[in-house]
């Protein structure tokens, strides 16, 4: 699947223009609040994530910590209720183990479908009443 590289090229897994996931916290692996990735992604961090207190512990225990402050990086440390542009394949991992965040579709780079299938994103899929 081609990667598109232009923020306004970029589709969403529901084939629609990807909305951003999130400014504040800066996420994204161009830092522009947006999900899409290129080749040179190799974490793929494609997938608009609403992060939760369950989903930092399980990343963290995984060796991936991402709500301890990094500041030589501008990184403040994820809390509860942040969006963040996650890699396909930890969300993937957290998904086997029973531990995967809700996730914004709308925000999600459609190259995540080449890693997670389209129903199980759909499963869990953010809306502001949950």
């Amino acid at each position: 699947m081609e990667r598109n590289t232009t923020k306004s090229q970029s589709k969403n897994v529901l084939g629609e223009p990807l909305q951003d996931c999130s400014c504040s916290p800066l996420t994204g692996w161009y830092r522009d609040g947006s999900c899409r990735t290129d080749v040179s992604d190799l974490g793929k961090h494609s997938i608009c994530c609403v992060i939760t207190e369950a989903f930092l512990r399980y990343s963290k225990a995984q060796g991936n910590d991402l709500s301890t402050p990094i500041p030589q990086y501008g990184f403040k440390g994820l809390r509860e209720g942040d969006h963040w542009c996650l890699c396909a394949l930890r969300w993937r991992e957290a998904y086997l183990d029973g531990m995967a965040p809700l996730v914004r579709l709308e925000a999600t780079e459609i190259s995540t479908l080449e890693v997670i299938d389209a129903s199980i994103l759909k499963q869990f899929a953010y809306t502001k009443s949950k």
